[in-house]
């Protein structure tokens, strides 16, 4: 009976062959080692992981932006500012699922937004700050009193207030001072390290992006203690934000504001203004144009694509953009021929109604000629078959070298460099090299490209910016400026920035005095009516037929007053056929003018102190 029992008890303890003192021991071993393996990796292999969650769970830091630099002309009236702008935000995580569609009720009600407006703004991810949505941005100021009225019954809900760039003029000077806009993702990528947010904005074009450095500012920030639910609980340290820098330019805004005026009634062209001793732009226009203010409010893709993918091409600066300069170039034609030693300024040449080389007759534009004439009267009216003879003869080299020295075929030095076009000067080794289309060889220089590189016309390019420059060196004496829009305390009179063309006096006077009798009894007569509201101007028109395939344009380049050459005007009207003399020459009159009565009003005002 002893045995059996012990039997039955032995049974008890092993059921089914294990046993269980056995198998709860194992098992509570297993369970402490696993606790502990784990406990092991977040304490100790993931520790500081962890603890920096912990802290910023705690901690919060809130970034507060700069205030971008004012854009000022040269007296001191701001051309770019900033406003404060409000928008609408939530904090998700303060909201249940009902709590947001309660919410959201009632913000559409009071600021009278559609509900499926703040739903997809809702839904919409914001990569920047993941624990905020921006629902609204630009809210109007009777909205923002409603918001504030009700607040107390918005839980989850905030008014933020921010700042946008802000242009009073709108478009005048758009294309010269730039604009603004958020950086994208890959630009975020490479200038996180340089202190950037991905809400940043950065400048696009003009002196906006050639001064991006300056204007932008430096964050500031204000680091928060706050609770589990996120309110805050103190404030542990604040930093304020720089302010970027204000830049004055060169621009002045009343002759600036006549420049946008005389181009209002073209569908294209570019107006430039500049001081022909120092460089310094007083107005830069281009038509079509955009107001600036576009960039600084929400926009719909249709807006967007309706301003970038315009054929009018509204945001391309014509005064960086390179045209067929027609007669305007001739007197480069003249440089050549006279430093060459084969055409001195003392040349007379028969002028006829059409000259062949090649296997193409090139006409006199009045189909008549004009007998023999010198340099001077080769200006005055302008005469085709006289500068043919010139630029054929002097020949390819020397026509490109004159107007290297003249800063054709190069960039002028202007801070906004990266939206000017560098033209073209068609010459031999261009040629011969392929024309940038054909290959090496296959496209050489023929006589018909020197006699249409003589009068500026198929195988030249400039821009409006670099006829000034040029035009510059016959108003201050034979000097190669550096056109610029802010004067930074340089010294623009300087050798680095103020360069001696190699030309000979005599060349340059002849120049000169052909430029002057195109405005006494020549092709810019018309700028005489009136005559007491100018000084006295030197100048050439033109009118170039447009490589591209275009209609004519129309242009005017000269200076004022002609002894002292104070201001260069190049008035350019693009596609506008019927001559310079009728298009281009009216709109340089009424830039003198203003330019005119200013320093008159300026000098009295000085004589009067």
């Amino acid at each position: 009976m002893k045995k059996k029992e012990k039997l039955h008890l032995s049974s008890k303890k092993h059921v089914g062959g294990f046993n269980q003192p056995l198998i709860f021991f194992l098992f509570t071993c297993l369970i402490f080692s696993v606790t502990g393996v784990r406990l092991f990796w977040i304490q100790i292999i993931n520790g500081p992981y962890y603890k920096k969650l912990s802290e910023e769970n705690r901690i919060k830091l809130i970034a507060n932006p700069p205030i971008r630099g004012r854009l000022l002309d040269r007296n001191g009236v701001v051309l770019a500012d900033n406003k404060l702008f409000y928008s609408l935000s939530i904090q998700p995580r303060l909201l249940t699922n009902s709590e947001w569609i309660n919410l959201r009720k009632s913000l559409s009600e009071l600021l009278n937004i559609s509900i499926n407006q703040l739903e997809i703004a809702f839904n919409k991810t914001n990569s920047d700050t993941p624990y905020k949505k921006v629902l609204l941005t630009d809210l109007s100021v009777e909205q923002v009193i409603r918001f504030k009225e009700q607040e107390s019954n918005l839980y989850g809900a905030q008014i933020d207030i921010g700042l946008v760039r802000n242009y009073p003029y709108k478009s005048l000077a758009a294309h010269a001072l730039g604009y603004t806009q958020l950086i994208t993702q890959n630009e975020f990528s490479e200038l996180s390290e340089r202190g950037y947010k991905f809400s940043d904005r950065i400048g696009r074009k003009g002196i906006e992006a050639a001064f991006e450095s300056e204007l932008r500012g430096k964050w500031g920030g204000e680091m928060l203690e706050i609770d589990a639910i996120g309110t805050v609980q103190r404030s542990l340290g604040l930093k304020l934000p720089k302010a970027g820098k204000d830049i004055k330019l060169t621009l002045d805004l009343e002759l600036q504001r006549t420049a946008e005026e005389v181009l209002s009634d073209k569908a294209g062209g570019a107006i430039v203004a500049i001081d022909s001793r120092t460089g310094a732009i007083r107005a830069i226009a281009s038509q079509p144009t955009f107001d600036l203010n576009f960039f600084s409010q929400p926009f719909t893709n249709k807006q967007y694509n309706k301003l970038f993918l315009s054929s009018n091409l509204p945001l391309l600066s014509r005064a960086f953009n390179a045209y067929d300069p027609g007669s305007t170039w001739k007197p480069v034609t003249a440089i050549a021929g006279m430093e060459s030693g084969l055409f001195p300024a003392n040349q007379k040449l028969n002028t006829v109604p059409c000259i062949t080389y090649g296997s193409h007759c090139f006409p006199e534009y009045n189909k008549r000629g004009f007998g023999w004439i010198g340099y001077e009267d080769a200006f005055r009216v302008s005469s085709n078959t006289f500068f043919y003879q010139v630029g054929v003869g002097a020949g390819s080299k020397a026509l490109y070298d004159a107007a290297i020295k003249l800063g054709f075929d190069n960039y002028t030095g202007i801070e906004t460099f990266l939206d000017e076009n560098k033209g073209l000067v068609g010459n031999k080794k261009w040629a011969d090299e392929g024309r940038g289309w054909g290959r090496p060889g296959e496209t050489p220089w023929i006589v018909e490209d020197m006699a249409s590189a003589s009068i500026g016309q198929s195988v030249v390019l400039v821009t409006p910016l670099q006829l000034a420059r040029a035009y510059a060196v016959f108003a201050n004496g034979g000097y190669l400026i550096t056109p610029h829009l802010v004067d930074a305390n340089k010294d623009w009179r300087s050798e680095k920035y103020l360069k001696k063309v190699d030309i000979q006096d005599k060349t340059l006077d002849t120049i000169r005095r052909g430029l002057r009798k195109v405005v006494t009894s020549g092709t810019a007569m018309g700028i005489n009516i009136d005559t007491t509201i100018i000084p006295p101007v030197a100048g050439k028109t033109g009118t170039a037929e447009d490589s591209s395939g275009g209609a004519d344009h129309a242009w005017f380049a000269g200076f004022a007053p002609y002894d002292s050459g104070e201001i260069v005007i190049v008035a350019f009207a693009q596609n506008t056929p019927g001559g310079g003399s009728v298009h281009a020459l009216p709109m340089a009159k009424k830039m003198l003018q203003a330019w005119y009565e200013q320093k008159s009003d300026n000098e009295l005002t000085s004589s009067t102190d």
